[in-house]
């Protein structure tokens, strides 16, 4: 394997690192460039990576000393494409937004608009939820719209970008209208492709064609048969992540996903939105933690072929999302789901578990994400017991 470098101390040094077992656990390309205009480079903000969110922050604290003499301003949130992923992200961000404006003075001067390419408010790119909640199930998209009202938060949905420009975002919704919007601070996220790896066989013949799909995403064990949504199955779904060569496997976003969770659409001029399936946060670890398991055995002799099996299908997740970081006045939305890919031969109806599908909003989740955050970082410095801790 040839690896480049991107230490400071050696950032670009090319070197080749020989293996008997792969994983490939990249993460995504961060694809701006799918919409022209989008990111960085661009006219919009992202918290894709450290120095994004450093950059968006300090954008964010110029905007506010102007709010502060007086201006007024528009924030637009979202997804900046139709194919995005990760609309947890966004909604986490923007309702940490509305709750710094508050905390700052200004929010009666800002007007919050949320941007998304999921059908409705909830759909979280997994086709929606039901959710129990203090003796009740509400559907996801009512739990959702509830909060965005409280927080007087607008919200564009079924939407794909097809360009932004200096403060005008120019847009696509499901019904075919084409519309723009302005604004004057944008966080929209990227769709996601697989990192551009090339891969050789031992007689440098270029194999990547068997190994990646035209994303970039590697092909795993999934059944990537072209089909009608009513045709979708749990059984679609990787079970153990290796791909068609026994040594080499892909989890969390690297791998390829059979097809969405959520139902595309297309507009009548033939634009796609359907949200990309999430592979982040805890199922990218669960996987990770299953990889392992296999390529162990397989080692010590104890078997040829993966031990360790959890389809997206089969696997549970849990979510909580920030929505005011302040240890009296602040809270998160926490959420778990089972399973993630819904199976409505097992859940009639509802596709997942009504006893473990749940969502609270509250102080007690801001709480509980500060004990992840420390909890998962003695767990990543494989501390005493650090075996212990969930993923």
């Amino acid at each position: 394997m040839v690896v480049e470098s991107t230490s400071r101390s050696s950032k670009g040094a090319v070197s080749t690192v020989e293996y008997d077992y792969l994983i490939n656990a990249t993460g995504p390309r961060l694809n701006f460039a799918a919409t022209p205009g989008l990111g960085p480079e661009g006219f919009t903000h992202s918290v894709c990576t450290v120095e994004h969110a450093v950059d968006t922050s300090n954008e964010l604290d110029r905007v506010v000393e102007e709010m502060r003499g007086g201006a007024r301003k528009t924030f637009v949130i979202g997804t900046g494409h139709g194919l995005c992923t990760c609309q947890g992200a966004a909604f986490e961000y923007i309702f940490n937004l509305e709750f710094e404006l508050r905390q700052r003075g200004v929010r009666d001067k800002a007007r919050l608009i949320f941007l998304t390419n999921e059908a409705e408010l909830g759909d979280f790119g997994v086709g929606g939820l039901q959710l129990k909640s203090g003796g009740f199930v509400t559907p996801s998209k009512v739990f959702a719209e509830s909060l965005f009202v409280e927080r007087d938060v607008d919200w564009i949905v079924g939407a794909h970008v097809h360009r932004i420009d200096k403060n005008l975002i120019e847009y696509e919704t499901l019904d075919g209208q084409r519309s723009t919007l302005e604004f004057d601070f944008a966080m929209l996220l990227p769709p996601f492709g697989g990192v551009p790896l090339k891969a050789f066989d031992r007689q440098g013949t270029d194999i990547s064609s068997r190994l990646f799909n035209a994303s970039g995403f590697m092909m795993v064990d999934a059944d990537y048969t072209q089909k009608a949504y009513e045709e979708w199955s749990p059984e679609d779904w990787p079970k153990t992540y290796q791909t068609s060569y026994p040594n080499i496997f892909a989890i969390g976003i690297a791998f390829a996903p059979p097809h969405q969770i959520s139902r595309p659409r297309v507009t009548a001029a033939g634009t796609v939105i359907a949200p990309a399936p999430p592979r982040t946060g805890m199922p990218s670890a669960v996987m990770g933690r299953l990889v392992a398991g296999s390529i162990a055995d397989m080692i010590a002799g104890r078997s040829s072929t993966p031990t360790h099996e959890g389809s997206m299908a089969e696997l549970g997740a849990a979510c909580v999302a920030s929505a005011g970081a302040n240890a009296f006045v602040g809270g998160a939305v926490s959420m778990t789901m089972f399973p993630i890919v819904p199976d409505y031969k097992k859940y009639p109806g509802v596709g997942r578990s009504l006893t473990h599908t749940t969502g609270e909003l509250g102080t007690a989740g801001h709480w509980i994400k500060k004990i992840l955050h420390y909890a998962f970082i003695y767990k990543a410095k494989a501390l005493p017991f650090w075996w212990l801790i969930p993923e």
